[in-house]
């Protein structure tokens, strides 16, 4: 038998957590001194403590070890308490990782702030023949397959000079699923509709516009800019929004190198 001693400096578990794992249930000691109080433990418990440090390192909550020892030895249960922890982790590392990408483009945006500025302008839009796909899709996130859904078109679709490639968002809100979307490219030419691409002329449209250089990142602040002036200079938004890309990922791999318009509609 080991006093609680030189149990806790065998197995680098201090005394004060022995004592609590005994007051939890985990680990009791082999025998307890009805004179003197003091904790004895059997060396064989030391292999138990061993399981308790390995659980707590996998970041095991106290109580979930109290059910895995009471399983251990059946391997297939075991198994399954680990495995579902290594997703547990996988999914925070996901999450982790997520983070660190949103803090770093907050810090790289941060030291470009000073140079980052929004200038808004009143434009027309003309008149222009284009492609168009209107489509429900999954998430905001997932508007390249509306542009993916252009591509059936058997006959090249010739660009216009100006091309105007738009995405406009048809929603009256934020929607976390089933975004309501139309993209359309000005095209040269004249085609026949297929099942998903339809050819129409769009009437001109009259903005309020600003051109953000870089990645989409800064959306937002050229959102807010946008309607802050629309607001400021007595205008009123019309219709949806819609975004022109001059310059985008089809075109430039580099995030630091994409032309985005922002443009409101505005009476």
């Amino acid at each position: 038998m080991l006093k609680i001693g030189d149990f806790s400096k065998i197995s680098r578990v201090s005394i004060r957590m022995l004592r609590h794992y005994d007051d939890i249930g985990l680990l009791k000691p082999a025998e307890i001194d009805d004179l003197t109080g003091y904790r004895y433990y059997r060396e064989d418990q030391l292999f138990v403590i061993g399981r308790i440090t390995a659980l707590k390192d996998m970041g095991f909550a106290l109580a979930d070890i109290v059910r895995i020892l009471e399983i251990y030895e059946d391997k297939e249960k075991l198994d399954g308490f680990l495995s579902a922890r290594e997703k547990e982790l996988a999914d925070q590392a996901k999450e982790t990782e997520y983070r660190l990408m949103l803090l770093d483009t907050a810090r790289k945006r941060l030291r470009k702030e000073q140079n980052m500025s929004f200038d808004v302008t009143v434009k027309t839009i003309p008149e222009r023949y284009a492609a168009t796909v209107h489509m429900i899709i999954p998430r905001y996130e997932d508007e390249g397959m509306a542009w993916a859904a252009m591509g059936e078109c058997k006959e090249p679709l010739v660009p216009a000079d100006p091309c105007y490639s738009i995405a406009e968002f048809w929603d009256n809100e934020y929607k976390e699923k089933n975004v309501e979307i139309e993209v359309s490219m000005s095209v040269k030419g004249r085609y026949q509709d297929t099942e998903h691409v339809k050819f129409k002329t769009l009437p001109a449209v009259k903005v309020a516009s600003c051109v953000v250089k870089g990645s989409y990142d800064q959306m937002p602040d050229a959102y807010a800019t946008v309607i802050s002036w629309i607001n400021a200079n007595g205008y009123k938004t019309s219709k949806p929004m819609f975004n022109i890309y001059h310059v985008s990922p089809a075109q430039c791999k580099d995030p630091d190198e994409y032309v985005t318009e922002v443009c409101f509609p505005i009476d």
